[in-house]
């Protein structure tokens, strides 16, 4: 039986609820409502004028309701009366197709319908700026191999650790915290769950992150390539597929002895079609993995300062090596590389979902496993597609493959794809200084 938010309310002294849906551009939208109207609104849910957000709707649309899902309320550890609780995104009665929570949700009960429960884990990367965003927030953070460095660490203890210590006493399991490859760039890291727990604690870390870095007068910034010459944010997802959801999971069903190239690094035979489906649709899903015309500096990024970008830039899978797309580093998961800070939470899963499915259903093979070190040999591989050059690129294979945006909704797709041409056509308008600086005087 669903959670019961007045009485939640009651019980924990929570006087507001702040109820949230995120748009298709990863824009997280809320109201924020007295917890002695929240019985009303966890009935009807809280309205919102859908066209005022990245959604393909018109002021002509009725109201959209956000219903909270109760059972996902998280209280503000840095403000206890005030609880956060991601909401349905509902318009007379029926479910918003093109909501990103709505399209997640669909696809794990089409997972669930086969027998598959879809658990994840993320990585999410983020920097340390100046409240204008123009530079690192730590003058001293200056190595040229800045990794896991200690002293810098030190310097901005005060954030980590209190995000870390709010992830602790939300129970998410927080395991390791690092200075990232990046000069200014952190990396938190928490258990691996059911798919849409993960994608809500991903969209409340980066809330929580934000508000946190802003406290101590600091801006924090997930987008992919904020720092011209560094490594830029990825956001790592970490697969397994399992008998059962939540605590009720007894087996991985990725995990066994499978046969061939993928058997070897202990991926059976659902493992590899579900690797297969990621591989077959991975140029068309950089599209919403990659999101923005910034993503395309990270993955088609040139050297970095220290030495490595960190990112694919071709579609190649092997074992436990960081240089490709997919990397197998034990048996029963394998990790995908490509998507960025950017990447809209619930879309980043649905999609690993919709993927996945499309290679169970089709056996899809994920072809051979390179184990070259990429950065280095990657030249040697001819056969292997390339992601994607631009943002415009993604938007056209993803519209070319119909298998995909099938799984992924047509209401949805056809939304994704008009406003992500909006905002592409929106950046090759703008006149840039570069642009001034080598052909004015041509």
């Amino acid at each position: 039986m669903a959670r019961d938010l007045a009485a939640f309310a009651e019980e924990n002294g929570v006087k507001y609820f702040m109820i949230s849906f995120t748009d298709l551009f990863g824009g997280q939208r809320a109201k924020l409502v007295p917890a002695r109207a929240i019985a009303d609104m966890q009935e009807d849910g809280a309205g919102f004028a859908g066209f005022a957000t990245w959604l393909d709707l018109t002021p002509a649309h009725p109201d959209m309701l956000a219903v909270p899902d109760p059972d996902a309320a998280i209280i503000l550890p840095w403000n206890k009366e005030i609880a956060w609780v991601p909401g349905n995104c509902v318009m007379e009665g029926k479910d918003v197709a093109q909501a990103p929570r709505n399209v997640l949700r669909r696809l794990i009960a089409e997972a669930a319908e086969k027998g598959m429960h879809v658990k994840t884990g993320i990585e999410a990367e983020f920097f340390l700026l100046t409240p204008d965003g123009e530079q690192i927030s730590d003058p001293y953070d200056t190595a040229a191999k800045p990794c896991y460095d200690q002293q810098a660490f030190m310097r901005r203890l005060d954030v980590i650790r209190e995000i870390s210590d709010y992830m602790l006493e939300l129970g998410w399991g927080a395991y390791q915290n690092d200075h990232e490859d990046a000069n200014g760039q952190w990396e938190m890291n928490w258990d691996f769950d059911d798919a849409l727990a993960t994608a809500d604690k991903h969209s409340f870390f980066k809330f929580m992150a934000k508000c946190v870095a802003e406290k101590h007068g600091f801006r924090a910034t997930f987008m992919p390539k904020p720092i011209e010459g560094l490594t830029g944010n990825g956001c790592h997802a970490h697969i397994s597929v399992w008998d059962a959801p939540g605590k009720d999971s007894k087996v991985n069903v990725f995990a066994g002895e499978g046969e061939g190239q993928t058997g070897e690094v202990g991926l059976a035979e659902r493992g590899k079609h579900f690797l297969g489906g990621i591989m077959k649709h991975a140029s068309a899903l950089a599209a919403i993995t990659n999101p923005t015309v910034n993503s395309y500096k990270r993955i088609n990024a040139p050297r970095t300062m220290s030495g490595a970008t960190w990112a694919p830039n071709t579609v190649t899978w092997t074992g436990n090596n960081r240089t490709h797309m997919v990397r197998v580093p034990g048996p029963g998961r394998f990790e995908l590389r490509l998507p960025d800070g950017a990447v809209n939470p619930y879309l980043l899963q649905a999609v690993i979902i919709a993927a996945g499915l499309s290679g169970i259903n089709h056996k899809a093979d994920p072809g051979p496993r390179h184990d070259i070190d990429m950065y280095a040999e990657g030249h040697k591989i001819t056969d292997a597609p390339k992601l994607p050059l631009n943002m415009l690129d993604a938007l056209r294979l993803y519209d070319q493959d119909e298998e995909l945006k099938a799984m992924m909704g047509e209401e949805f797709s056809n939304a994704y794809l008009k406003m992500k041409q909006e905002e592409w056509d929106s950046f090759v308008s703008h006149f840039s200084r570069w642009e001034k600086d080598n052909t004015l005087d041509i």
